[in-house]
């Protein structure tokens, strides 16, 4: 069964990520130097600032970030199983996904999956100052829906909440028929709940899912540019 164990998967990823953030920090750079964040990422606020009450909003309201290059298509950062292409924000870096063949680290290939659907892209936040992944999921069946597809893509998350489904179009004038949800997850690193979205499209090919998120809410509500330039951006290319 496809998420067996995710949990206890997902708190040894949170063990090792809380271990990053206390030790050496997330940048590459050598002692004594600095890296300036985003404003309003989670770099620059206090960590002893209490956390708002959470709940799930009905809808994004900011506007799309500038672009910065195209995934999806074959020779991109990230070409997909499916037919699909979608612009990134600037600076932000996209990445393909592989199964991991180290056997000592092959239960974290857990985390590739989620529902029915299978990881094959990230978008790193972190050299837009930001911490969290635009992340593209992918599954082959063509007998379903877009929000079947959310409904399992959730389903597999960890402890979801108050998800709130929507119908909306997106792409160029809003040419492709879509399904989004936004709801709560459990933060294993932090202990708290944080936002959620994700979005689903069918492609001849299969559904793909678009899904962002964020060490917290405030981080990904400080990302949510990036995901409505991909929302505004998404096309099916071919069969």
């Amino acid at each position: 069964m496809r998420g067996a164990g995710r949990g206890a998967v997902r708190g040894t990823a949170a063990v090792a990520a809380a271990a990053l953030l206390a030790g050496c920090g997330l940048g590459t750079e050598p002692a004594g130097t600095k890296t300036e964040a985003a404003p309003g990422s989670a770099a620059t606020r206090s960590p002893a600032a209490p956390s708002p009450a959470v709940s799930p909003s009905p809808a994004a309201s900011a506007s799309p970030a500038a672009k910065g290059g195209t995934v999806g298509a074959a020779g991109s950062a990230c070409p997909l199983p499916v037919p699909v292409t979608f612009d990134t924000a600037a600076d932000w870096e996209p990445k393909k996904v592989k199964p991991i063949t180290d056997p000592d680290l092959e239960e974290l290939n857990e985390l590739l999956e989620q529902g029915t659907l299978t990881l094959g892209c990230e978008i790193d936040a972190k050299p837009a100052g930001y911490i969290g992944f635009l992340k593209v999921w992918t599954d082959d069946a063509k007998d379903t829906t877009p929000r079947a597809a959310l409904e399992s893509f959730v389903a597999g998350d960890d402890s979801p909440a108050k998800a709130v489904y929507r119908d909306v179009r997106v792409g160029k004038d809003g040419a492709l028929a879509a399904t989004e949800v936004t709801y709560l997850v459990t933060s294993a690193l932090l202990d708290e709940q944080k936002k959620a979205r994700a979005l689903a499209v069918m492609t001849p090919r299969g559904p793909l899912v678009l899904e962002l998120g964020g060490m917290d809410t405030e981080e990904h509500e400080a990302m949510l540019p990036a995901y409505e330039l991909a929302k505004a951006t998404l096309a099916v290319t071919a069969n």
